[in-house]
């Protein structure tokens, strides 16, 4: 066979040379399934991992955002005090292991002795600056919000750490091992994967020899895997392409607006894998003017809404569709506070939602912006709100998330099952529509002594948020995965969080 002619070797070069902006047509990607017909994956070799978003990097999340390729990178090279495994479970990380104590206020860590990659070792006191730090006014950390409930952080001796909180939180684990809150220091982490720049923005992640067994570091050292991994970021589109072509193992970060991309491609169902987070997915008010300033109108808005039909159009496996600001039985309120028209059939709905607009506007037609990003995923959502709004005297258009708009995207996956994490999102400081009697609950629950009044607490704050309707709940947020089938540790999780090392499964 001549050089090149293998069709393994043309897949792979159709996998590197094919590019796609996020508006281009489906049309080239439908003609690029057929091409990549007969493709198969590697299973041999480094793992190579394509996350969704610009080239990986050592991010400061304090002073900006992470995305999925920086996420990745941070879990694996700067770990934080425990870390999620792939059931999405907590486990050892920095801290080797911990206290909680009686009443659950105080939690006690002791390190495992790691070292900074450049030499040198990480002190209770650093953990406990980083810590600080990414709770301080001056930080961006998203995180930051529920940090709030740290009362002191104190190094007790060089490996030992101590947390103390205002009141107790069940799921406080859950918030330390969150890439957010990984360690770093001058931009460099702690392991256990050393990162080790390549060509083209990319990363390659080796997991060293010397110190793997039994030093803490979450590494079982027998087990430990002898791959290395190749991180680089990218559009969903170059992701879908690789992971066709056989170029790619794995693709993350995908959501609903890509998600066309990666079915363009006809994955098995096996390999096409959504995790089963929790979240906000839905609409918040970028202006409490005229009709917007409205309860009755702004509760139109949503009842309108046909959730069961853009459930459909999304096909998105046992997808949870939500009225709701909160998710069911988050942090034991088994029974979010819904809206006043949630039991009514659609049809009526609609008939109420007409009527509210013809109060507020009379026969003039309401016109609304909505900022979405780009992707076909999101152009079919779009299509399904402004057929909805449409059949109520709504006439809404679609533009670009940094232009002046009515209405804004959320799209978060909740780090955390604490129910005030979502209701954050709507206090005075944080949402143009708000109501100070739920922030007013919120900043009681802060401080509340003991579970059973945090809750009543909490669920006073979302009735109130529920009648003031500074939201309109869509849906669970969605994350999917290409995974190829040499990762037999890939696993989804609560928390769209997938550990590096844990990717390949030995076989037994």
């Amino acid at each position: 066979m001549p050089a090149g002619t293998h069709p393994l070797t043309k897949c792979v070069r159709l996998g590197y040379r094919w590019r796609m902006r996020a508006g281009t047509s489906l049309i080239p990607l439908l003609a690029l399934a057929v091409a990549l017909a007969g493709c198969r994956q590697r299973e041999t070799g480094p793992v190579e991992v394509v996350a969704i978003g610009k080239d990986p990097a050592f991010v400061n999340p304090n002073l900006q955002p992470l995305d999925p390729p920086s996420a990745f990178l941070l879990q694996a090279a700067a770990q934080g005090l425990v870390r999620f495994d792939a059931n999405g479970e907590i486990e050892p990380a920095l801290a080797e292991r911990w206290i909680v104590s009686d009443e659950g206020l105080r939690y006690t860590f002791r390190l495992a002795g790691a070292e900074w990659r450049g030499g040198g070792r990480i002190t209770a006191e650093q953990v406990a600056q980083r810590l600080r730090a990414a709770a301080s006014p001056a930080s961006r950390n998203p995180l930051k919000p529920v940090l709030g409930a740290i009362d002191e952080i104190i190094a007790m001796t060089d490996d030992v750490i101590e947390i103390s909180l205002k009141s107790p939180r069940p799921n406080f684990l859950q918030l330390l091992a969150q890439p957010e809150l990984a360690v770093l220091r001058r931009g460099e982490g702690s392991g256990p994967y050393q990162a080790e720049p390549k060509a083209h923005g990319a990363v390659q992640l080796i997991l060293p020899r010397p110190n793997r067994g039994g030093d803490g570091d979450g590494m079982a050292g027998e087990n430990a895997p002898d791959w290395p991994i190749i991180l680089r970021g990218g559009s969903a589109a170059l992701g879908v392409a690789r992971f066709g072509a056989g170029a790619a193992d794995l693709v993350l970060g995908g959501g609903i607006g890509d998600l066309p991309l990666a079915r363009a491609i006809r994955p098995p169902a096996a390999r096409l894998v959504f995790d089963p987070v929790a979240g906000l997915l839905g609409l918040s008010f970028a202006s409490n003017e005229g009709p917007l300033g409205s309860v009755p109108v702004r509760q139109a808005l949503s009842m309108a809404i046909d959730r069961g039909a853009l459930a459909a159009t999304l096909g998105v496996p046992g997808l949870p569709m939500r009225e709701t600001i909160l998710p069911p039985g988050v942090e034991g309120l088994a029974q979010p506070a819904a809206p006043p028209w949630a039991a009514l059939p659609l049809a009526q709905r609609r008939a109420a939602a007409a009527a509210a607009m013809r109060d507020a506007v009379g026969e003039t037609r309401l016109q609304l912006r909505i900022a979405l990003p780009e992707g076909p995923g999101w152009r079919l959502l779009f299509a399904h709100l402004r057929r909805d709004w449409a059949a109520i005297g709504v006439d809404a258009e679609r533009v670009r998330p940094q232009d002046q708009a009515e209405l804004r995207l959320i799209d978060d996956v909740a780090p955390v099952t604490l129910a005030s994490w979502y209701l954050r999102h709507f206090t005075c400081a944080a949402s143009l529509i708000c109501a100070p009697a739920a922030d007013d609950m919120l900043a009681a629950a802060r401080i509340a002594p003991g579970p059973a009044n945090r809750r009543g607490l909490l669920a006073n704050a979302d009735r109130i948020l529920a009648d003031t309707a500074p939201f309109i709940p869509l849906a669970a947020p969605v994350r999917w995965s290409l995974v190829a089938p040499r990762l037999t540790g890939f696993r989804p999780n609560s928390f769209a969080v997938h550990p590096a090392d844990e990717l390949i499964r030995p076989a037994p």
